[in-house]
């Protein structure tokens, strides 16, 4: 899991990064406002952890800005604010939970992992469809109509990425930090491969959903009626 930590209190934000770090967590840290905001709308995060109170760019203006750009990714409130109607605040601006400071490590702990919880939850995990295709994730496979045909881990890992964000532009830069890691040495011409790959397997089952190339930007799954 994959985890975007926005928090100004360096002190407080090096110490979060070391226990979630210790619990197998990928963190970004960031200090402002404009800096989290702009890793929050990549959608390469599964929890965004948002203090109110930072610089350039309040918490509940990278909240607003990150949901008006249609990105979903459960976000939790982390701030010394306590006043109910900066909590209520936060929650009506799409913040998804709310923990005010100080807080126990333990308790910041639960509350991520409710959250991921509550994501999985929400999404079935087993088939995404888009279109006319289908994606099996357990089964690796993808299917339009009658036809079907195997994909691989890796294949699987890239057109669910896309199925979960239709008609929105993915670049190879994120496809590359969210499935391989920032310190992944692979390169675009490994996603090349594989989309060439996806784009051979949903022609051979006849799908009219594609991956499209969008110039100079990456590509994005579209339904050609």
């Amino acid at each position: 899991m994959k985890l975007l930590l926005i928090e100004d209190e360096q002190n407080l934000s090096d110490a979060l990064v070391h226990i979630f770090k210790k619990e197998k967590y990928i963190v970004d840290a960031v200090y402002d406002g404009e800096s989290g905001l702009d890793l929050g709308l990549s959608g390469t995060y599964d929890i965004i952890i948002l203090d109110l109170m930072l610089p350039k760019k309040s918490g509940i203006e990278v909240l607003k800005a990150l949901r008006a750009n249609s990105i979903t990714t459960p976000i939790l409130i982390l701030t010394a604010k306590t006043a109910i109607l900066d909590k209520v605040e936060g929650l009506d601006s799409g913040a998804d939970d709310y923990l005010a400071k100080p807080f126990s490590p333990p308790e910041l702990l639960a509350r991520v992992r409710a959250l991921i919880r509550r994501k999985t939850e929400s999404i079935n995990e087993d088939v995404i469809a888009f279109g006319d295709i289908e994606l099996n994730i357990s089964a690796y496979e993808l299917v339009c109509g009658s036809k079907k045909v195997k994909v691989s881990l890796k294949e699987c890992e890239i057109l669910k990425y896309f199925l979960q964000r239709p008609k929105f532009v993915v670049t190879k830069d994120e496809l590359i930090i969210k499935l391989w890691g920032y310190d992944s040495e692979a390169e675009y011409n490994n996603i090349e491969v594989y989309i060439s790959f996806l784009r051979k397997k949903m022609l051979f089952i006849g799908a009219t959903t594609e991956i499209s190339t969008v110039r100079g930007a990456g590509y994005k799954l579209e339904y050609n009626v």
